[in-house]
């Protein structure tokens, strides 16, 4: 008996193991895939001697092909363009879209072929792990040469893993170190052309074409079909803070020398000479959707420059503090300069945005939107997505640095109905350690909300803040690896694959390849999907009912004995012949017979009982899944009378204990017929009437 009932314990647990356990080998498979990755041959070579301190020396290099995905933070020492440059984007982190330009080290560059790499002697001073994805301090010495040569490492020299490209580097930092990890908080690329490649296009369209450019020059070809060389002697990147990027370069045929910047509007109008046009220019663009930026040039004496360069050089070689002491070396340029023009890009949305956030806002999904664009980019964003209606007010949060400021600003938001709420990523940190639960509170009450300038922790931060004061669900859509901690923090995450990466599908609960796919997934086979588990609980929780009803019924019966109605006729069939064997040996006969009551006759009356019962029991959990199903499948159907057949077949391996005879007669078939139809036709008519005369909201969308 015991065997029995263990075979039948452990096959249940098996059975309900095998989704669970598909799910996680697909899991295991595909963990194991990127994990395995070839990433490149690995040379290793004889390094130098470091002074000590954060300085480590190179002994090996990691060769990477095309489209291979940097498995680590490394310093960029040679790449097999011949520009000697290569471009890529941090989406990935912090969500920016714009291509960021990396440079290999000069001296590495400059070798011949690759395999010179291996005879140099080397060491490299990096900087300790740290969460900053926009800055770097390092060096780079060589001492093979007399006497050593060092190089200053920043940003630009940097390749964080999960970047594409073809390079040569060293790798820096791995695991747990690495940029993109630091910036997940709570763990359970190569796309399509940016701002940049889109202003090259348009300015080929108006006839001056970029013929070619490399890391020490650029040539291009005016309207006239004229050849101007330029000598590029000094780049200055884009960084988060800075928010410009900027270029010294020198005219070849006259030699001029002019320094030409870019960035955002909100920094450059305090850098570029006064106007009376830029603010509103740059609202009006802003509010058409477009990315703003402002270009500005100024020219530079020889004299000048030389003195600019010798200072540049030396901040760069520091240490301590290098970022402040660069900055103020370039800012020294970045006084009075002359405005060029304005730029705009265009993000345009994915097909069938609208609609699907119309679909959700329908279903009483109120949405919210965490992006790491600036506020009127964002602002408008939401507006041409119909995340904001267009007869919707809208609060701009104004910024705020203290706690004083953020209660003036919460009060005037707090006077506001029925508006949409758009607030920086820094006003919200300031509004989240002062007023936490009043911040969420009017928050929460709002139609759709925007949060603009948003880091990847922020982000998670915000969806475990909605969990906490709702109470509700959250279900988080990412594309990029910068909405990772976003997705493991949500109840439901999902993960759109595409240009961006795979790293916001690999963390998610589902993936999808359109924005537009989400209302369907939600909509359809979210809803299906409830209601098929809703009735599953309904099915064991009623199964489990009619067992402990007809259980207690038996024991009313039979004087309250501690037998188990079903399991248990295994047991008094065995204790029938142990008491035989009792009474032969003389071990209390009476005993046994006060509590089998008579076991001959009790035996065979509960034998009906549990076939009657039990058959009864089979045939109506079939009929109540058959008359569920709305949508029939032939591996439905399959099932049903696999299921049917099995409990027959049951019957003839349980012939010992069950009377076959009595399952044949007339008496048995009109009784479990009466007790089917008893317990499924009252359930069904009062689900008949409720449709009849209360339908549902959405039957009038089917009918």
């Amino acid at each position: 008996i015991f065997p029995k009932s263990v075979l039948a314990t452990y096959s249940k647990i098996f059975i309900s193991f095998i989704p669970e356990s598909f799910q996680h080998l697909n899991t295991v498979l595909a963990d194991r895939f990127m994990g395995n990755r070839l990433v490149g041959p690995r040379a290793r070579v004889g390094g130098g001697n470091p002074p000590g301190g954060g300085a480590c020396p190179v002994t090996g290099f990691l060769f990477m092909t095309q489209n291979q995905r940097v498995p680590a933070d490394m310093i960029f020492l040679r790449t097999s363009e011949k520009n000697g440059s290569c471009f890529l984007r941090t989406d990935q982190l912090d969500g920016e879209t714009d291509w960021k330009l990396r440079l290999p080290v000069a001296g590495t560059q400059r070798l011949p072929t690759a395999a010179d790499l291996l005879q140099v002697r080397s060491y490299v001073y990096a900087e300790e792990p740290n969460i900053d994805i926009h800055h770097f301090v390092g060096t780079f010495t060589r001492e093979d040469s007399d006497p050593p040569v060092s190089e200053s490492l920043g940003i630009e020299n940097t390749l964080w893993a999960g970047t594409v490209c073809t390079v040569v580097g060293v790798v820096l930092y791995t695991g747990r170190e690495l940029r993109s990890v630091m910036n997940t908080s709570n763990p359970r690329s190569k796309v399509c052309a940016g701002s940049r490649v889109a202003l090259v296009q348009w300015t080929e369209s108006v006839g001056l074409t970029l013929v070619g450019r490399d890391q020490s020059s650029m040539q291009l070809r005016t309207p006239g079909d004229q050849i101007l060389n330029f000598t590029i002697l000094q780049l200055f990147p884009f960084t988060y803070e800075s928010k410009r990027m900027g270029i010294i370069v020198r005219d070849e045929s006259t030699g001029e020398i002019t320094f030409y910047m870019k960035g955002a509007d909100v920094v450059m109008a305090g850098i570029v000479q006064y106007n009376d046009w830029l603010d509103e220019e740059c609202g009006n663009m802003a509010r058409e959707g477009l990315r703003v930026l402002v270009v500005a040039k100024k020219c530079l004496a020889e004299e000048q420059y030389q003195d600019f360069e010798a200072r540049y050089v030396q901040a760069k070689l520091s240490v301590h503090d290098r970022s402040l002491k660069v900055a103020t070396v370039i800012e020294s340029l970045e006084m009075e300069m002359e405005l060029l023009c304005l730029t705009g890009v265009e993000d345009q949305l994915q097909a069938d945005v609208r609609p699907t956030l119309e679909t959700l806002r329908n279903a009483g999904i109120k949405v919210w939107m965490l992006t790491g664009d600036k506020l009127e980019t964002a602002t408008c964003t939401a507006k041409n997505a119909h995340l904001v209606t267009r007869n919707q007010d809208i609060h701009v949060f104004r910024l705020v640095s203290n706690r004083g400021e953020a209660h003036l600003e919460l009060n005037a938001f707090r006077r506001k109905h029925d508006c949409a709420l758009v607030i920086s990523g820094d006003s919200l940190e300031v509004c989240l350690k002062y007023y936490e639960y009043e911040f969420m509170e009017l928050a929460c009450q709002c139609p759709a909300v925007v949060c603009c300038r948003c880091a990847p922790t922020q982000k998670a931060q915000i969806v475990r803040l909605l969990q906490e004061r709702t109470g509700k669900l959250t279900c988080a859509v990412g594309d990029g690896g910068n909405d990772v901690s976003m997705i493991q923090e949500s109840d439901c995450g999902v993960g759109v694959e595409g240009k961006e990466g795979k790293q916001a599908s690999l963390a998610a609960d589902f993936s999808i390849t359109q924005f537009r796919h989400l209302g369907r997934l939600l909509m359809v086979h979210g809803r299906n999907s409830y209601k098929r588990s809703a009735a599953l609980s309904q099915f064991v929780i009623h199964r489990s009912l009619c067992i402990s009803t007809m259980q207690a019924v038996f024991s009313s019966v039979f004087y309250f004995a501690s037998v188990p109605l079903y399991q248990g006729f295994l047991i008094i069939g065995c204790l029938a012949q142990s008491a035989g064997r009792g009474q032969e040996g003389g071990r209390g006969p009476r005993k046994w017979h006060t509590v089998t009551c008579s076991a001959p006759l009790c035996l065979s009356e509960f034998v009906h009982i549990v076939a009657i019962s039990f058959t009864s029991l089979i045939l109506t959990e079939l009929l109540m899944v058959a008359l569920t199903i709305q949508t029939w499948h032939w591996l439905m159907t399959v099932a049903e009378l696999l299921s049917l057949a099995c409990y027959i077949a049951s019957l003839v391996f349980l012939h010992e204990f069950i009377d076959v005879y009595f399952i044949a007669t007339l008496s048995f078939l009109w009784k479990v017929s009466v007790i089917t139809l008893v317990s499924c036709l009252p359930l069904y008519v009062l689900k008949y009437l409720r449709r009849r005369f209360s339908p549902p909201s959405y039957s009038k969308l089917t009918s």
